[in-house]
């Protein structure tokens, strides 16, 4: 697969990212397929948080930083359903 193509790419911690130079394990969709990488944080992040992929340091290692996720039923700046 080609390093650019992870960046930008939403993953999912498995294995808890401990933060700065210890990692942890994060599980990416490609072409609908479960993909399982060493993932390296600034910050501490638990398993089930969602991720952006920033960076692809090759040998199915990647950076991440958080990504926020808007739950089913509520939509940012307030627009209501069905408008």
């Amino acid at each position: 697969m080609a390093s650019d193509s992870l960046v930008g790419r939403i993953g999912t911690v498995v294995n808890q990212i401990r933060g700065g130079g210890r990692p942890g394990e994060v599980r990416i969709l490609v072409a609908g397929i479960a993909h399982y990488y060493l993932a390296y944080a600034a910050t501490a992040l638990p398993a089930g948080t969602d991720v952006l992929v920033i960076n692809n340091r090759g040998a199915r290692q990647v950076d991440v930083e958080p990504w926020p996720t808007v739950p089913l039923g509520e939509c940012p700046g307030g627009v209501e359903e069905g408008l």
